[in-house]
């Protein structure tokens, strides 16, 4: 009992043992292949025609290098492994060989150096320079974008902290959007009045620069009063601002309009001019800046106090019979027919649409007939004209419902008046007998102008002489 206490652990030692003699030695871990500076700047080459920029050692594996990864080859660069002579790195390599800027190693930023292009920029371009004015002249590598964020973040020999705008404006004195100074009631006031002076109205956020204040403009001023920045309190507006502190008129704070008022305005209106106002009138005189096409407006929308609905035009036709021009008496056929026969008999001539007023209709023109019978207004059908209105019912020839001409019609009246006077026509032979409604003024015209179904471009004279109708032309 006692021995085989003793050979219990002595039995399971010499077992580990046995297991620890026959257990195998893991195999050697493969040599990595030796690189070359030719084969990393071809690896490279492949990456920057693949990607479009050139790899750092954090751009993961070489997808033409099996197994490697661009922070093996940085290491491999910067240890001297591998079969290379180590002290470089993979930017190091890229600039030596392609070219391409080593971000570690670029030249130092000075603040006198950025001064001086900084002035090089204004001299050009008649500004200052921002961190997006892109390359700096004179050194296409560098761009303002660089110099800012290195003055901001430091590096490149700037402790940071600071900014383009920030060292402008210390030695330059040029305005910094980031650190203006703060506005006041008082200047803002001041600023309104000198304005109103210059152009006779208060000033609105789209009134431009303020010219007591270089840099300043009327819109940044009007974010400040609303957003409640550089020193103000915010929640206002500049019409708001203007209401409260110089009484200046609220577009949304107008006085209400009564029929009354705007009555007494028109009465006082037409005592001064001869005429009653329209809503092209213009300044109301005695107001706070109304105007006629206010009143108009309000009459029809309803705003300002009034009803809606109506006009400036209706409200005077209702109180003092002015004729309103969009609420006219309708028009009848054989009432324009009546008119035009009385015009017939005083003056020889049918009526024209330029023939003016309306002897026997006060306050009708031919030329609103016309419209009436063309866009079929005032109770008329529309699609017509006076001149086709006067054809139908009275025979009248109208002069833009010509019958069609052609070349062998004209030449054969051209040979018939020949026939008949011995020398061919010109554009002053009259009417024609085969045609008495057509004259050779009017062919000619037509030739020239291309109507009446001819040609444009061509004359009486030159289609006889083209067609050698009777020789040379007549003088």
């Amino acid at each position: 009992m006692a021995a085989s206490k003793q050979s219990g652990p002595r039995v399971l030692f010499q077992h580990q043992l046995r297991k620890r003699r026959h257990k195998r030695k893991p195999a050697p871990r493969p040599r990595a292949p030796e690189l070359t500076v030719a084969q990393i700047l071809g690896w490279a080459d492949d990456w920057h025609a693949r990607t479009g920029r050139w790899p750092i050692k954090s751009d993961g594996r070489i997808v033409s290098g099996l197994g490697e990864t661009w922070a093996k080859i940085n290491s491999a660069l910067r240890q001297g492994l591998r079969g290379l002579p180590g002290g470089s790195s993979l930017p190091r390599l890229l600039a030596q060989h392609r070219a391409v800027s080593n971000r570690k190693a670029l030249p130092h930023f000075t603040i006198a150096g950025i001064l001086r292009w900084a002035d090089g920029y204004h001299q050009r371009t008649g500004n200052w320079p921002n961190r997006d004015s892109g390359p700096v002249a004179g050194d296409s590598r560098e761009t303002w974008f660089k110099v800012d964020r290195a003055l901001q973040n430091g590096g490149r020999g700037l402790s940071g902290r600071s900014s383009l705008a920030k060292v402008l404006a210390r030695y330059r004195g040029v305005r910094n959007p980031a650190n203006l100074a703060g506005y006041s009631i008082q200047a803002i006031l001041r600023w309104a009045d000198a304005y109103r002076d210059r152009h006779g109205r208060w000033p609105v956020k789209t009134s431009g620069p303020i010219g007591e204040a270089p840099g300043e403009t009327w819109y940044a001023v009007t974010r400040a009063l609303e957003e409640g920045c550089r020193g103000l309190p915010g929640g206002s507006s500049l019409a708001q601002f203007l209401e409260e502190h110089r009484g200046a008129r609220h577009r949304n704070h107008l006085p209400e309009f009564s029929p009354e008022q705007i009555l007494g305005w028109a009465q006082t209106y037409q005592k001064r001019t001869g005429r009653w106002p329209n809503a092209d009138a213009g300044l109301i005189p005695d107001t706070a800046g109304d105007t006629w096409a206010a009143v108009d407006n309000a009459l029809r929308k309803g705003t300002r106090g009034c009803p809606g609905g109506s006009s400036l035009s209706r409200l005077l036709a209702r109180h003092y019979g002015m004729r309103n021009h969009m609420d006219l008496p309708p028009l009848t056929v054989e009432q324009i027919l009546a008119w035009a026969d009385a015009h017939h008999a005083r003056t020889g001539r049918w009526p024209l649409s330029s023939s003016g007023a309306v002897l026997d209709a006060p306050g009708v023109t031919w030329n609103a007939i016309q419209n009436a019978l063309s866009r079929g207004v005032r109770g008329l059908a529309g699609g017509s004209t006076l001149a086709r209105l006067l054809a139908e019912e009275r025979g009248v020839p109208n002069r833009l419902a010509r019958p069609r001409l052609t070349i062998p019609q004209i030449l054969a009246w051209a040979d018939a008046h020949k026939r008949r006077t011995g020398r061919r026509p010109t554009r002053e032979s009259g009417p024609l007998q085969e045609a008495p409604e057509e004259t050779w003024s009017a062919i000619n015209a037509a030739l020239r102008a291309g109507c009446c179904g001819l040609p444009p471009g061509s004359s009486l004279a030159q289609l006889l002489t083209a067609d050698n109708r009777g020789g040379a032309p007549d003088r």
